[in-house]
């Protein structure tokens, strides 16, 4: 894989990228504009330059100073002396008494604003808060500072028996608005019910609380009923300490979207009946979009409900992204074999075919829409990689046009007694071989072509090897270690995550074990173990375009890598659970990431800003696809549903409804005209892609609520449904020709 010059890498030395797109990911994205800390993992670490925070504003020097008080009360004598080096401090600067003055913490927790206090404890405390936000653990010891200035916010509001009065009188004024109104305010009685039922936890009234939860528990949208769950489990004030679901929903405001007429009646109500008690739950726990136009209908707010913070602002969608496609370089194709064998015979000189010039031919212009160029430094292209364009051009001349009236062909591969439990699957690009990963931590990489899996001879037998002979490549494999597939053994964990790169030389798999590591295919060993994540990795995937790769885990962070660097290039962080899937765009610009917390995010990959988050799915995400052409994205989560997003205006554009569990593998083929998908249902779904996109009219999407009325369309969209015999369909891929690939393991 060709080294980049230049451009992602040397920034990373230079400007300090990783703390600074830590940052950024937080701060732009606005699903997390109220939480008290919003850390990022490694932002513990003194951002920016250190020499510029001595000779900085005071409160700068005074942060600085308070990470150096940290590092040598944890004995760390070593860092102490090379941060002080740097930032140009005297020896004798942590002698007196250094953080006397009010600054803010390192890293995200910078400009927070929400803590007070100017001695050399608090900004102290601050520090151990962000230290451990950077270790990324949601409970423990280490988490106490946080956990309390949480929960502080839950000081007793009003008299706990008025609770059900509050919340009971707010119901009965809401019920009898105007229906236009109802389904709009009706949004706020879900948050409320947490915060009100978490108060009166925090203040020690269980009876009362356990008395709320019963009566009103039941009146909420149904997919809210594993966060219920969760919450019911909270009955006593101990309880609320390092529970997860808990610090997400206090830390980060619920969004609520609604019409500036509903809204205005719900204040006044509650101004006119004093209600200060709900007032103040809305003010400091709730977030409302408040937009001009038509009140939402009820199917409009449900389509978009369901995550744990809420709908996303409007303002998060606004960013320009570029969703047009690179430019292909061009490639001049070379005439067939038995065009040329034809011409020789002749004795004429070889002559290129005007017809098959260059594949790029489609795209000489630039797409408007398309990032330049050189946005992000992408690798060169090899000999080797023209070769496989080329070849990939020749396959695209035989390549099935599929649609409603042609369907493409599906070859099922099942994993039988696979008794090691399959967890992953991907295929080559040239779909030439497929590889699985394993619960009992291992790798299985199998050939799917006569041409058998070899591995390079030993360095002794490559000295023998004429270097200058054409068929070197052939004789520098080793035929002794020829076999149909190979086990690759390394992690120490369930391999959770597997992904080819594009040339095919390398193979990446993620684990429990909260590592990546990096095989190669010529020798079937592992090249580099990245370690970055403190928690199992769920997923990871190499770019496009090959070099880097995004990974995303429980640790609720993605992380962006270049294989020939040790330490992640971007941090990307703003989701509220785990990361369970993550795709790069076709363009390699943008990497989007699905969550436990019912969002999808797209980030940019120049500078690490959220610049869409797309909410509607009611459970966790599983699967995310790109189409090809780089407008649409595909979703598909533990409820069975398909959404399918516009990128560009930043809204959903479609629903599939079909499957009936858990969507593990979304696929658009070749021209994006079919999607297919497959579910833990045992099914895998043809639907009408062209049709679902074709439909939509372009003036939705001026609308000033900023949201498109769907179509119940489902069944029309469907083209077919087929039916494994007892096999979970893990993995969908689309062949050059438009074959399409199915993958999961039998179970009897």
């Amino acid at each position: 894989m060709a080294a980049v010059q230049g451009g992602l890498v040397d920034a990373v030395e230079e400007k300090n990228l990783k703390s600074e797109s830590a940052a950024d990911g937080l701060t732009n994205n606005s699903a997390n504009d109220g939480r008290a800390l919003s850390t990022s993992p490694g932002s513990s670490s003194s951002s920016g330059s250190s020499k510029a925070a001595a000779a900085g504003p005071p409160e700068d020097q005074q942060t600085l100073l308070a990470v150096l008080q940290f590092l040598k009360k944890n004995k760390l004598t070593e860092s102490v002396d090379i941060l002080r080096r740097e930032a140009g401090l005297p020896e004798d600067s942590l002698d007196g008494k250094g953080a006397d003055s009010s600054g803010t913490g390192t890293g995200g927790a910078a400009g927070s604003g929400e803590f007070g206090g100017g001695d050399a404890s608090s900004l102290l405390s601050r520090v151990t808060v962000s230290a451990s936000q950077a270790s990324s653990k949601a409970a423990g010891a280490e988490d106490q500072p946080d956990v309390n200035v949480v929960l502080s916010a839950y000081s007793q509001q009003g008299d706990p028996p008025l609770y059900d009065v509050y919340y009971s009188g707010l119901k009965k004024f809401i019920e009898t608005v105007l229906d236009c109104h109802r389904a709009e305010l009706s949004q706020v009685f879900y948050p409320l019910f947490v915060h009100m039922y978490l108060e009166l936890v925090y203040n020690n009234h269980e009876t009362v609380a356990k008395a709320f939860f019963e009566k009103f528990s039941g009146d909420q949208e149904c997919y809210y009923a594993d966060d219920l769950r969760v919450l019911s489990s909270l009955t006593k004030k101990e309880h609320m300490r390092g529970n997860e679901t808990l610090l997400d929903f206090r830390t980060s405001k619920f969004v609520l979207r609604i019409s500036r007429d509903s809204y205005q009646l719900l204040k006044r109500h509650l101004q006119e009946r004093q209600n200060n008690q709900i007032w103040n739950i809305i003010q400091e726990h709730l977030y409302i979009d408040i937009f001009d136009g038509m009140p939402r209908s009820k199917s409009q707010i449900d389509a978009m409900s369901g995550s744990l913070a809420g709908e996303a602002k409007r303002e998060a969608n606004k960013t320009k992204v570029y969703y047009g496609l690179l430019k292909e370089p061009e490639i001049e194709l070379p005439l067939d074999d038995e065009d040329e064998e034809a011409e020789n015979e002749e004795g004429k000189p070889k002559k290129k075919k005007p017809k098959k010039d260059s594949m790029g031919s489609k795209s000489k212009k630039q797409d408007p829409n398309a990032p330049s160029q050189n946005r992000i430094p992408l690798p060169e292209l090899k000999d080797s990689d023209k070769l496989d364009k080329i070849m990939y051009m020749k396959e695209a001349t035989k390549k099935i046009r599929l649609g409603p009236d042609n369907l493409p062909s599906i070859c099922f591969y099942s994993f039988l007694n696979a008794y090691q439990g399959l967890t992953a699957v991907d295929f080559t690009d040239d779909s030439s071989q497929v590889a699985g990963g394993f619960a009992d931590s291992t790798v299985r990489v199998w050939s799917l072509t006569p041409k058998k899996l070899r591995k390079v001879k030993s360095a002794a037998d490559l000295n023998l090897i004429d270097k200058e002979s054409d068929d070197v490549l052939e004789r520098i494999m080793d035929e002794k270690t020829a076999s149909e597939s190979k086990i690759l053994y390394g992690h120490s964990g369930p391999v959770y995550g597997i992904s080819f790169s594009p040339d095919r030389n390398y193979l990446l798999s993620s684990s429990e074990d909260g590592t990546i590591r990096l095989w190669s295919l010529q020798t079937f060993t592992c090249l580099v173990g990245y370690k970055g994540h403190n928690y199992p990795v769920w997923d990871t995937q190499f770019s496009p375009h090959g070099y880097y790769f995004v990974s995303g885990g429980h640790d609720r962070v993605a992380r962006l890598w270049a294989t020939d660097h040790y330490q992640p290039l971007r941090m990307f962080a703003g989701h509220l659970a785990d990361i369970t899937c993550t795709r790069f765009h076709p363009n390699s610009n943008y990497v989007a990431t699905g969550s436990s917390d019912r969002t999808i995010r797209i980030w940019d990959v120049l500078n690490g800003n959220c610049v869409r988050i797309f909410t509607g799915h009611k459970g966790p995400i599983h699967a995310l696809a790109f189409s090809n052409n780089g407008k649409f994205l595909a979703s598909g989560a533990t409820d069975g549903r398909v959404l399918l997003w516009d990128i560009g205006h930043g809204l959903m554009v479609g629903e599939l409804k079909g499957h009936t569990d858990t969507i593990y593998s979304l696929k658009f083929s070749r021209d994006s005209e079919i999607l297919a998908s497959g579910s833990m249902d045992n099914t895998v779904r043809l639907w009408d892609a062209m049709r679902a996109f074709d439909d939509l009219e372009t003036d939705d999407f001026t609308a000033a609520t900023g949201h498109v009325h769907l179509q119940d369309n489902s069944q029309e969209l469907l083209l077919g449904t087929y039916l494994s015999k007892s096999t979970p369909v893990i993995h969908l891929h689309f062949t050059r020709r438009n074959l399409l690939l199915a993958a999961g393991a039998y179970n009897p």
